[in-house]
């Protein structure tokens, strides 16, 4: 296993994270200590969670995957391991989680880390990250800005004064975002510089072969910033490994709960997967490690985040492969096609 420093930090994360989301929905108790123990034996340092899980969200299980993780981290020597979690942030209907939330301020992060070191039965997370912004922003499908959409929100100074005072009082390492924009990073950077607090040191955004956005202006920023990059949705919720192609009604997140994916519902998507899965198997390669191969080829991949509901799948996953010249420019090709069709 690889290991890279996270941004600016003094933390060394293994190339591979092991993404939880799956933990008290999908997977059982059991089920989630195997994962774990495997992921762990193949040198797995970075274990990543949130409050919020399991995927979907909903009132009858949310925490459980933090309670999961921390069953099996009470047995564990807590300074081998990398814990990052995330606060929940507003406006997406969760309302059985602190009443809303409705903002990312002081009452709303206090009372998030304190849930969360109590579930995961520590008295520290390594990173904290916000889930998602508290402005109003493009996430999750959204792909353009819309003014019309502003709301009031809770200025970045205050949502940094408190988790700066966190890392302060020895809850938190460190600090991140998540499904974050170039303008989002660049802001929380100026005011901890001008105020003295706390710099973020990660972003953990979607990236994969069908959404490679970051490229296009976090790339620089955070290659300036030395903010490093946590690929979370490598597989794009399962579509990459080609099995829905193969079926479209394959066991996995997209049948189960058919709204969890709306993002990837777009133009050229379809065709894309099916091209990608062809040049893999023209390769001998399965399609999901194929995808995953390309995401950690990235020089700004610090971490990839995978999650599974099976061994066979983490095993898979976990397997390390270098993908040759020929594929990675078969790649480009297909990106080219399918992201800039001819008119």
């Amino acid at each position: 296993m690889k290991y890279n420093p996270l941004g600016s930090s003094n933390l060394s994360v293994s190339e591979t994270a092991l993404g939880t989301m799956t933990f008290g929905e999908q997977n059982t108790l059991d089920e989630a200590c195997a994962q774990l123990d495997y992921a762990v034996a193949q040198g797995v340092n970075f274990i990543d969670t949130a409050e919020m899980y399991p995927v979907p969200g909903r009132p009858e299980t949310q925490g459980r995957t933090e309670e999961y993780v921390g069953h099996w981290l009470k047995r564990q020597p807590r300074d081998k391991f990398i814990i990052a979690t995330k606060v929940t942030g507003p406006a997406r209907g969760f309302d059985w989680i602190r009443n809303g939330p409705q903002a990312i301020d002081r009452a709303n992060i206090t009372a998030a880390i304190e849930g969360s070191l109590q579930r995961l039965q520590t008295d520290y997370v390594d990173l904290y990250q916000i889930h998602w912004p508290d402005r109003n922003v493009p996430m999750f499908g959204r792909s353009t800005f819309e003014p019309e959409r502003e709301r009031p929100s809770t200025p970045v100074a205050e949502q940094l004064t408190v988790l700066s005072e966190l890392v302060q009082s020895g809850k938190v390492r460190h600090i991140g975002l998540s499904n974050e924009t170039p303008w989002g990073i660049a802001e929380f950077l100026k005011v901890a510089q001008q105020l003295g607090l706390q710099r973020v040191v990660s972003v953990q955004n979607p990236y994969n072969l069908i959404s490679r956005t970051f490229e296009l202006g976090l790339h620089e920023m955070c290659y300036r910033e030395q903010v490093g990059l946590l690929v979370y949705s490598p597989l794009a919720f399962g579509l990459l490994s080609g099995k829905y192609a193969d079926d479209a009604q394959a066991a996995g997140r997209m049948t189960l709960f058919p709204n969890f994916g709306q993002r990837y519902h777009k133009p050229n998507v379809p065709e894309a997967v099916a091209a990608y899965a062809r040049l893999a198997r023209e390769h001998g390669l399965s399609p999901a490690a194929m995808a995953l191969a390309f995401v950690r080829s990235r020089p700004f991949a610090t971490s990839t985040i995978i999650g599974a509901t099976t061994m066979q799948q983490l095993k898979e996953s976990l397997t390390p492969l270098v993908l040759g010249r020929d594929t990675l420019q078969a790649i480009d090709e297909i990106h080219a096609r399918y992201n800039n069709p001819a008119p």
